[in-house]
């Protein structure tokens, strides 16, 4: 099942805020053509497309054949120019059209949420092994977690969006978790920026939130273990069934 979340390209958005951030972070030339920039963004989103639907077709797979899907759902997101700029300035990197493009590698972004553990890993290799894909770096959270307890495989990876004026290899970032997760990490985002929070409870909530997390692991390790064993079963059962003999109904 893909039941899909967007949040691409928005040429009108883009023009009403454009004047105000470029003036706001004092990105000076650098972002002053509009119309490169909206070129440019565009082709952030034709690559986020691209991925989007090789994990599309890799669900119409699973349904084809009739076995289990291991994608639950996904999110697309293209990062708005307000988060472009904020991160290119915290980085203390050039405000320009080229350095965003040469120094981020997330601004088309992609989460696919998974069953289980092993579906992510599958999902993982089946997209990182297409002939157009390039993988640039993985970062395996689930396998080594934050300290925070924070669990997801984050992979950068480049494909070719074609053009008019030929292909422009570009890269996405995807996030593969579990559904167990996804939830942790929609709630920790929402909590961790709740200024009603006072410092002298910030220890005990950050705590709290990975004991959470290892409990959340524990759920997931029993039912990716519940769902292997009901398999298991099912292929025995599958199994006897074939090689049982064929009746033959004679009647006289």
């Amino acid at each position: 099942m893909i039941l899909e979340k967007k949040n691409g390209f928005n040429a009108e958005r883009l023009h009403s805020e454009f004047s105000g951030l470029v003036e706001r972070y004092g990105a000076g030339d650098g972002f002053q053509d509009l119309e490169k920039l909206s070129a440019t963004l565009q082709i952030y989103a034709g690559a986020m497309r691209e991925v989007s639907a090789k994990l599309e077709n890799l669900d119409d797979a699973y349904i084809y054949r009739n076995l289990s899907n291991p994608i639950h759902h996904m999110v697309s997101r293209l990062k708005s120019l307000d988060s472009i700029l904020g991160k290119l300035q915290r980085r203390g990197l050039p405000l320009t059209i080229a350095s965003m493009q040469h120094n981020l590698r997330d601004i088309a972004g992609i989460r696919v949420i998974c069953n289980y553990v092993d579906d992510v890993y599958t999902v993982s290799d089946l997209l990182s092994h297409q002939a157009d894909v390039r993988v640039l770096r993985v970062k395996d959270y689930i396998k080594n977690p934050k300290p925070n307890g924070y669990r997801s495989l984050h992979l950068i990876l480049t494909v070719p969006v074609y053009l008019l004026d030929g292909p422009h290899v570009t890269p996405v970032e995807v996030q593969l978790r579990t559904v167990a997760m996804d939830y942790w990490a929609s709630l920790e985002h929402e909590l961790r920026y709740k200024n009603s929070i006072p410092d002298s409870d910030a220890a005990q909530h950050a705590q709290t939130l990975l004991t959470v997390a290892q409990e959340l692991q524990h759920v997931e390790e029993t039912m990716q273990k519940l769902h292997h064993d009901i398999e298991e079963n099912d292929k025995k059962i599958l199994s006897q069934e074939k090689s049982l003999p064929k009746t033959i109904d004679v009647r006289v």
